[in-house]
């Protein structure tokens, strides 16, 4: 057990990110017994393997092994802008314009416009027709690309339909543009759908798909596209110091890790499930979940009272007073994010399970009496 706050045998229960999911032992076993070749040289046969066996399943042509998501991402989105002064169309709440420094731009050169998200992870498509730049005007970039985010991390982890990508994907041949994805967690939304990868990926020309998220793997992310686009991508990954010499291991993990990947990731949506149903029943009105919209492995609950703030919760959940713990007979920390203002962001993984989210609502449960007794 570990101690918080000088508090003994505390059980800690760590929400906050699917980034924190461990390696299984059978994955360190993996990376003690991958290959240790250069990657520069091409010459490691468990990263190649690896990246044949990811583009087979994402129905694209080749497929890259990149140290992160980010990187994948703006990799993805270089190879396909390949000139200073392109623009790509993206939603306002997408991961690539919020949490990766503009990355595109700073780097790139690649002006991002973007267009209003609703709370689905969707933008209208029919926005690309008035956001979309006219090739025939000199005082306007080009736009060059397209970016769609599948499940939408900000907005709790929503899945985007199918009829969505194919709008989004016959809009994009209409003003003659390909479509990027960063698919951190489309496997989530893959498996949440019950479809297969290229169900979903079909729609799009290239998708950067994280493998220590809700896959387990412990590090790396895959860009999947056409043989063009990789072979570009190659040398990008170099020049932004992505050309790792020897990942044969951590490749040999990602493969047990997809492995197990469908178990693992169905399990997180139903513990996902089980925490945003179980909050809900002792909401006290001070917090609010759209239990219809917990697609996948993200839970958002939004604190509606107007003296409580998000903060204040995360706060009150990771900590223990004496009065908690004589009432509860145990110790529980819950480390959370406050995601916005007024939202609480919990995420479920591998290393979380049934037992745990019980053991996360009987805190919770505590935690909104205590405010139901203070605020109302």
């Amino acid at each position: 057990m570990k101690t918080v706050s000088g508090v003994n045998d505390v059980e800690v229960i760590d929400l906050r990110t699917d980034c924190l999911t461990k390696p299984t032992a059978a994955m360190r076993q993996a990376m003690a017994e991958g290959s240790a070749h250069d990657v520069v040289f091409n010459e490691d046969p468990t990263v190649n393997a690896l990246q044949d066996r990811c583009a087979s399943l994402f129905g694209k042509e080749a497929a890259l092994f990149v140290p992160s998501g980010t990187m994948g991402n703006l990799i993805g989105v270089l190879t396909h802008c390949n000139g200073r002064g392109l623009e790509v169309l993206l939603g306002d709440l997408s991961h690539l314009v919020m949490y990766e420094q503009g990355g595109i731009s700073q780097l790139g050169g690649v002006f991002a416009r973007t267009m209003p998200t609703s709370s689905d992870g969707m933008f209208n498509v029919s926005d690309v027709d008035r956001y979309i730049r006219p090739r025939d005007d000199p005082h306007e970039p080009w736009t060059a690309l397209i970016c769609v985010e599948n499940s939408h991390n900000n907005c709790g982890g929503k899945v985007l339909p199918l009829e969505h990508l194919a709008q989004v994907r016959a809009k994009a041949e209409e003003h003659h543009v390909p479509v990027h994805m960063d698919g951190a967690r489309v496997m989530n939304a893959i498996i949440s759908q019950g479809v297969e990868a290229t169900d979903v990926l079909k729609h799009v020309d290239s998708v950067s798909v994280c493998l220590s998220k809700g896959v387990g793997a412990p590090v790396g992310s895959i860009l999947a596209g056409s043989a063009e686009q990789i072979a570009s991508a190659v040398r990008m990954r170099k020049v932004l110091g992505g050309g790792w010499r020897k990942p044969g291991g951590l490749a040999n993990a990602a493969m047990v890790a997809m492995d197990g990947m469908h178990e693992r990731i169905s399990n997180d949506h139903k513990n996902a499930q089980r925490l945003a149903k179980g909050i809900m029943q002792k909401s006290h009105n001070l917090v609010n979940i759209d239990l219809t919209g917990v697609h996948t492995n993200i839970v958002m609950v939004d604190t509606v009272h107007p003296k409580l703030t998000a903060q204040q919760l995360c706060d009150r959940v990771a900590m223990v007073t004496d009065r908690e713990q004589s009432e509860l007979k145990e110790a529980i920390v819950i480390k959370s994010y406050a995601f916005f203002k007024n939202t609480v962001r919990f995420c479920t993984y591998g290393d979380i399970h049934a037992d745990h989210v019980n053991v996360a609502l009987k805190k919770i449960h505590y935690v909104l009496d205590e405010f139901n007794e203070q605020l109302n």
